[in-house]
């Protein structure tokens, strides 16, 4: 009913105030892109082109293959790759058996792979080459993926020359292999088309696991079905009325393996048959070469990635005024950006919002003159907001009051993978979830966040969780206690600090215990700088108070 959303009054023209849940399985969009644009573009690999029904074809022997190695329903299968056309077709292929996509960061340590390979149990993953010699062990079948294979081929000509360059590059996209590894290439290229009457996966069917804190920092595998992210690729469609199917290019510059990157650069961008412009990672002098090729209409990302592309592309007098549509999340979105961004192209750039366990966007502001430049935006069709009183979750606060944000609607998922009672802490009864940000909603809708009640660190669209990485810093011999905080940086939105006591009768040094914690975190977690302190501020129960620990840092600046 309208009179209990008062956002609805926001939505352009053309935005349903409800979608209509989807009754089939997400492979059905791939079905529907490849028999209505069969020769339409579906991917662009720095050059390299492959159709709708190319990529059909492909998914089908890819899911042949998996099945003779005895991939069946309900089975994970990991895939650890960076964004390349052989992430796309495992997605679909896995999901085409019935089975479930797990995904990982291939720039995970052995440590952080394991743990979740673990968790899960997949005996078999997709890897990139890279990647194969840090998992060896922890899977009963590696299926090792060549990046060089997706190139155009005269790139894959040139990396044969005995030059330099040619080697660089070679040493950055391939390595080595353990014993029993198998190439993805060859299995795909021997197999034959998955019959067309084998069984596929049913709506409600397990589709994702996507590892995520959630409101800690131990890494759960949110379980997200099909109809979950079949209806958040149609919510996310329907929010720009003006996309065009069959004519839209979405540059896939965030990584498939986050929810964020998959939700509008692989499944909305598959239902509408846009062709994606895959990019191994952002780089703005790779994205503005891609762009005199392939211009970019649909551009998401975070706002380092918009201030950076808007310098390089005045810098270097690029034109990328063919893009219409411009979704950033993750981290908050200043004016600043968004006004550099729109002069340069002409088109929108709005904030919207989303966590790993509502597959993602939930809330978005409007795709209009309507957008509300500070705020994140109103809630997605079919999807209802309430702004709880922490301490009485069941009592709405007024309009104007900040109270916890929780959320329902058809993309939310239904637990934790084997963690039936972190399930229960954040799953409310009626479909709700709480989000662990503090929000105030406006008296037409639009909500904005103001604090976090979870202490995670969003730097450059990643999150961190602090005692992910406390953890890690503990056990270094000169390291007693810390405390992991994020201050605000200009570049990535927050930087990951750490504030540690020395252990008795040690000397800490600053800048060993950073190459420390690099060689064993991800280059997004490992802290930026190292502050030494003689002791942590605690509650009356012994609880390290990270909040205090980051006004005194920033009181300090």
């Amino acid at each position: 009913m309208a009179d209990d959303r008062p956002w609805l009054a926001a939505y352009p023209e053309g935005v349903p105030a409800d979608i209509t849940v989807p009754t089939q399985a997400l492979t059905a969009n791939l079905h529907n892109s490849i028999k209505r644009f069969p020769d339409r573009i579906a991917l662009d690999f720095l050059g390299a082109t492959t159709t709708y029904a190319q990529l059909g074809d492909q998914v089908a022997r890819a899911a042949e293959a998996l099945r003779k190695l005895k991939v069946k329903p309900g089975d994970r299968v990991a895939l650890i790759l960076p964004n390349c056309p052989q992430h796309v077709v495992a997605f679909y292929a896995v999901l085409r058996l019935g089975a479930v996509v797990v995904e990982h960061n291939p720039l995970y340590t052995a440590d952080e792979l394991a743990h979740q390979l673990e968790d899960h149990g997949a005996e078999v993953a997709i890897c990139w080459e890279k990647v194969a010699t840090t998992i060896a062990g922890k899977v009963t079948t590696i299926v090792a993926v060549d990046l060089t294979a997706a190139l155009p081929l005269v790139k894959r000509l040139a990396l044969k020359l005995p030059l330099p360059p040619a080697r660089k590059m070679r040493a950055e996209m391939r390595g080595p292999l353990p014993d029993g590894a198998l190439r993805w290439e060859a299995l795909v290229a021997a197999a034959e088309p998955i019959a067309e009457t084998t069984k596929g996966p049913a709506v409600d069917d397990i589709a994702l696991l996507q590892y995520t804190g959630g409101t800690s920092g131990t890494p759960k595998g949110a379980i997200l079905t099909h109809k979950n992210l079949a209806a958040n690729a149609e919510q996310s469609r329907v929010w720009v009325p003006g996309l065009r199917d069959g004519g839209e290019t979405f540059y896939a510059v965030l990584p498939l393996f986050h929810a964020y990157g998959l939700t509008l650069c692989l499944t909305t961008a598959v239902q509408i048959a846009a062709t994606i412009v895959l990019l191994p990672r952002f780089d703005a002098k790779m994205v503005l070469d891609a762009a005199k090729r392939r211009p970019p209409t649909f551009f998401p990302g975070v706002p380092p990635m918009y201030d950076r592309l808007a310098t390089a592309a005045r810098d270097h007098k690029a034109d990328l005024s063919s893009v219409r549509y411009a979704i950033s999340g993750a981290m908050p979105l200043p004016a600043k950006i968004v006004e550099t961004w729109e002069a340069l192209t002409a088109g929108l750039l709005i904030e919207g919002y989303g966590m790993t366990e509502t597959s993602p966007i939930t809330v978005g502001n409007p795709m209009s003159e309507r957008r509300r430049t500070g705020s994140i935006g109103v809630p997605f069709p079919s999807t209802r907001v309430r702004i709880a009183d922490r301490d009485d979750l069941d009592r709405d606060m007024p309009l104007g009051e900040p109270g916890e944000m929780l959320l329902q609607g058809p993309q939310v998922f239904s637990g934790y993978w084997n963690l039936p009672e972190e399930t229960a802490a954040v799953l409310l009864p009626g479909g709700w979830i709480r989000t662990g940000d503090i929000a105030v909603m406006s008296d037409d809708g639009f909500l904005s966040i103001v604090d976090r009640i979870k202490e995670l660190i969003i730097t450059g669209g990643f999150n961190v969780y602090p005692s992910e990485v406390e953890d890690v810093l503990r056990k270094h011999p000169d390291v007693d206690d810390v405390a992991v905080v994020g201050l605000p940086s200009e570049r990535t939105g927050e930087e990951v600090v750490a504030v540690v006591v020395a252990a008795e009768g040690a000397s800490v040094d600053a800048e060993a215990v950073l190459r420390w914690a690099r060689e064993r975190l991800s280059g997004y977690k490992a802290p930026r700088r190292i502050e030494v302190t003689d002791e942590l501020p605690r509650s009356q129960i012994g609880k390290v108070l990270r909040r205090q620990v980051r006004d005194d840092l920033l009181d300090r600046e």
